[in-house]
């Protein structure tokens, strides 16, 4: 495994995060924060307890990578906890890659009513996106490979780690064998 990004490293680009995301907003403008379960998770709680305004706060569901590195069809709940009709909408993703989850998000928060919808990202993988939708609020450009830790997983195992790193791919068959187990 080769750490990209240590753990002082990635709260650094999460508090540089949060101060872009003050800075737009104000410290005294609503917004409802909705994040993108499950890979958003752990920047989620970093990131609510640095931004200053009020803030509502919700989750939904969604999720393209089943078993393996390579994103697959996107699975969405649109079951959202939290109303968004009249609301700036600020929609929390751990990882900006195909660009899919993200522009499928943003387009049924706005059909809920939303007033406005921004997007953060916590990674903005550098390849080629299918869409033209990209991320209002980025903390780090990586490079294209598969990455865990920090709320990212594989197989649902490293979303654990307090660091993001590249799994090689001796470390990838060996998860894959022990998620067989």
């Amino acid at each position: 495994m080769r750490i990209l990004l240590d753990e002082e490293q990635l709260q650094a680009g999460v508090e540089r995060l949060a101060t872009e995301i003050d800075r737009f907003y104000g410290s005294d403008r609503p917004v409802t924060v909705i994040a993108v379960m499950t890979g958003s998770l752990v920047l989620f709680a970093d990131l609510i307890r640095r931004l200053s305004m009020p803030q509502r706060v919700g989750v939904i569901q969604a999720s393209s990578y089943r078993g393996g590195t390579e994103s697959g069809q996107l699975d969405v709940s649109s079951d959202m906890m939290i109303d968004v009709a009249d609301r700036e909408v600020l929609l929390v993703d751990d990882i900006f890659d195909t660009g899919k989850t993200l522009d499928r998000l943003t387009g049924l928060i706005k059909e809920k009513g939303a007033k406005s919808v921004k997007t953060a990202v916590l990674l903005h993988k550098h390849r080629q996106h299918e869409v033209s939708l990209r991320p209002d609020f980025v903390a780090f450009e990586i490079p294209d490979e598969f990455v865990v830790g920090y709320g990212l997983d594989y197989l649902d195992m490293y979303r654990n780690l307090p660091y993001l790193a590249v799994l090689e791919p001796a470390e990838i068959e060996a998860t894959e064998h022990k998620s067989k187990q």
